[in-house]
């Protein structure tokens, strides 16, 4: 399926836009989301550009959610977290559209409440690329 144009998530797959990958297959790509809820808060995308998950094919569903099921089990470790907050959207309140997965790092009172949830910022890029390094060293000791 080819890219959408002008769709930030397939220019981040290319390259042409930067971010902090924390995971990249031959199918998939996880990167830090750049206004996360938390620190460590990672998306997942499937290389493909599909819009919702009722438009990915049947036989990439699998291992789209064996890469969120990995993810779900390195981000909270990597973020001192205690566990983690797993969503999708698709269409309403999807801000790209193209087919995503949050993982969010969650403890006991961090204040996220329903779904009017505050943004936070890294402090710069460097301290994001450090949460990213957190997460796929974390990923590596789930192999």
């Amino acid at each position: 399926m080819p890219a959408a144009d002008a769709c930030v998530f397939c220019d981040i797959i290319a390259g042409t836009v930067p971010a902090s990958i924390v995971y990249a297959d031959e199918d998939h790509v996880a990167f830090l989301d750049r206004r996360p809820l938390f620190e460590g808060h990672t998306l997942l995308v499937p290389r493909a550009h599909v819009v919702t998950l009722a438009d990915l094919p049947p036989h990439h569903v699998g291992p789209f959610f064996t890469v969120a099921q990995k993810l779900s089990a390195a981000v909270p470790p990597a973020m001192g977290a205690v566990g983690s907050f797993v969503a999708m959207n698709n269409v309403v309140s999807q801000s790209v559209a193209h087919l995503h997965c949050h993982v969010v790092p969650r403890n006991f009172k961090d204040g996220l409440r329903g779904f009017f949830w505050p943004r936070t910022k890294y402090v710069d890029d460097a301290a994001r690329d450090a949460v990213a390094a957190k997460i796929a060293e974390a990923l590596d000791r789930e192999d």
